[in-house]
């Protein structure tokens, strides 16, 4: 009776593992933004905000 359960865990985890590696290869399709473009982006809403906050007053 222990062994069926052992069979059947595997089975599960073979077929998670399966749907994970399929998950992540589409993830890995789509756009790729570069981490400066990123901290270029935060840089100019900073700037902004801080600019709106100063000519609104």
């Amino acid at each position: 009776m222990s062994r069926s359960g052992k069979k059947g865990r595997r089975a599960v985890g073979v077929s998670s593992y399966v749907g994970l590696v399929r998950f992540y290869e589409e993830v890995e399709e789509q756009i790729k933004i570069p981490p400066y473009v990123i901290l270029l982006l935060a840089y100019i809403t900073s700037i902004t905000i801080l600019a709106l906050r100063i000519l609104l007053r």
